[in-house]
């Protein structure tokens, strides 16, 4: 099944999916090996992995760079997070082209302006874009994907801004007529009020997609009897590795030594195995001539 496809049936799905986060193509094969059915492209993530900030300071031409590792590293359905479609509908458009040429599933973008702030930044300015302005957007997206399954999640920020759930679901609906496939509704509490007054008042007019990174005490079983469709895993791979990173770097560093930090990493060998190291080899001994063969042999 293609790519598309996959991930168009997990947001339509009657049980609960899940994506998981991944900011290049190691981080993308983990996630497939870990049972993902797909994975979350996370803006914030490829960014700081870039050692930028999540403000669109990384260009969209450098993101698909790395989708482009992800894609080829993985089987499953990737979601870009394009952030607000890095730019106007032009940008927009021509971003879901250079996607599809990738292999990459579909794009969910907020409501915002360009360049974006990062929703949990402690910021009292997140301007959102102008309702007609993105409506236009998402119909420049659609009108562009030459395959149907290509998914676009229109991110509502609404409860972000502090404007409420009246103008949440104004927005969200709009976005449906639009021809948004999904809807992304974001918030920065620490419980589910907000989210969950949503979801009652939607009655599931499109998908639900959620990202719980704050209100992350929440049982995931709450979300399931909600009639969410999609959890998003938003950026943990790029925390952890942040955390394990830090760590390792200074104990060796104190102890000028990798006697004891050997064994709190990952063997070499799982290293190759992650690179396929094993298929390369393996095409060595089919394409490569045999040791002590000439070239002065071949015509």
């Amino acid at each position: 099944m293609k790519k598309t496809s996959q991930l168009k049936q997990l947001i339509h799905s009657r049980n609960l999916e899940f994506l998981m986060e991944a900011h290049n193509g190691l981080s993308a094969k983990i996630v497939e090996e870990a049972g993902f059915k797909g994975i979350w492209a996370s803006g914030l993530s490829i960014s700081a992995a870039m050692g930028v900030r999540d403000n669109n300071e990384a260009s969209w031409t450098q993101v698909l760079e790395v989708l482009e590792f992800m894609s080829d590293a993985a089987s499953i359905p990737i979601l870009l997070d394009g952030d607000t479609g890095f730019g106007n509908f032009n940008n927009s458009r021509r971003l879901v082209k250079k996607l599809e040429q990738r292999q990459i599933a579909g794009v969910c973008i907020e409501d915002k302006l360009f360049p974006k702030t990062n929703s949990f930044l402690n910021s009292k300015i997140q301007p959102l874009a102008d309702i007609n302005e993105f409506c236009g957007k998402i119909k420049a997206m659609k009108d562009t994907q030459t395959d149907e399954d290509f998914i676009v999640v229109a991110r509502v920020e609404a409860f972000i801004a502090g404007l409420g759930l009246k103008e949440a679901l104004r927005r969200a609906d709009a976005y449906r007529q639009a021809g948004a496939d999904a809807i992304l509704i974001h918030s920065k509490r620490t419980d589910i009020a907000e989210i969950e007054s949503f979801v009652k008042e939607w009655e599931q007019r499109l998908p639900v997609v959620i990202v719980p990174t704050k209100y992350y005490s929440t049982p995931t079983s709450r979300f399931q009897k909600l009639g969410i469709n999609l959890v998003i895993w938003a950026n943990h791979n790029l925390r952890a590795s942040i955390d394990a990173m830090k760590k390792i770097s200074e104990q060796i560093f104190r102890e000028k030594s990798l006697v004891r930090a050997e064994k709190k990493v990952a063997t070499l060998e799982e290293v190759f195995r992650l690179q396929r190291v094993d298929e390369l080899l393996e095409a060595e001994r089919k394409y490569l001539p045999s040791t002590g063969t000439n070239s002065d042999d071949y015509p």
